[in-house]
């Protein structure tokens, strides 16, 4: 399989120049654009787009924090979201429950402010989060990255849900 920070030239590490990877994945996909290949053989047409596919993939796997960070320990073979271990830090789980109920009282009560405040909140979770995981990679503390990196799943999909609760309400 093809490692995705090569076929971008870039070094497999957490932290990355995302210029870099936007400037890559432009000229990579420039190479393959379905325009070059109208007259080539039907086997060239697949393997362009096949090419693509996988261009699309990796971009989008090495882009945010949580599937590069994730994809890594895959290179490692650590799975971070391996269903028969479920062990989890008991103050992040508590604090999990803590935050979803905060997003829904918000949500009841209809309050722009409390919710512009709770995104603020869970944003510096995620920017915490992130900037553990880059310090354990750096260390190269694989074992701890995964309940990281599960943590930052739980608070990029909160913010996600916040922020389309915000946006229905505006």
């Amino acid at each position: 399989m093809q490692n995705y920070f090569e076929l971008f030239s870039l070094e497999a590490d957490f932290s990355i120049d995302l210029a870099q990877l936007e400037h890559s994945y432009q000229q990579q996909v420039a190479i393959y654009h379905p325009d070059k290949f109208a007259s080539k053989s039907d086997k060239e047409k697949t393997q362009a787009l096949q090419n693509t596919a996988l261009l699309n993939t990796a971009f989008e796997t090495l882009k945010t924090p949580l599937t590069r960070a994730s994809y890594l320990l895959e290179l490692e073979g650590i799975n971070a979201f391996d269903e028969k271990d479920t062990q989890m830090d008991m103050d992040f789980l508590m604090g999990q429950i803590a935050l979803r109920e905060e997003l829904e009282s918000i949500q009841s009560s209809q309050d722009e402010l409390a919710l512009d405040d709770f995104i603020e909140i869970v944003s510096d979770k995620v920017s915490n989060n992130t900037a553990q995981i880059q310090q354990l990679f750096t260390n190269g503390e694989f074992s701890q990255i995964k309940n990281h990196v599960r943590e930052l799943k739980f608070y990029t999909q909160l913010k996600r849900q916040a922020n389309q609760l915000m946006d229905e309400w505006l």
